[in-house]
């Protein structure tokens, strides 16, 4: 099981997010949940970026909106970087 990570800018973003998208809570916590039981869950469409964000991954948590992250393979931990629409995350 991976350990998730909330950096304080993630945090900051994560209270924004929710306060706009109430109805996008329990698929938020689901994917929160499948990231520490299975990072590479195929619902999550897991995938590392490219340019200038190589050192990143985005999940989905909908078709607009996705979370980026980094891994931490030594430690098993999953730090978390943004949440929000694919358009302004980040």
């Amino acid at each position: 099981m991976y350990q998730l990570v909330f950096t304080e800018t993630y945090l900051k973003r994560e209270k924004e997010f929710i306060e706009k998208h109430r109805d996008l809570i329990p698929v938020y916590k689901k994917v929160l949940r499948l990231l520490e039981l299975n990072p590479e869950h195929p619902s999550l469409r897991l995938h590392k970026l490219k340019g200038k964000f190589k050192e990143v991954y985005s999940v989905s948590i909908t078709m607009q909106y996705r979370i980026l992250l980094k891994f931490s393979v030594v430690g098993k931990e999953i730090i978390l970087i943004d949440i929000g629409h694919h358009e302004e995350v980040y």
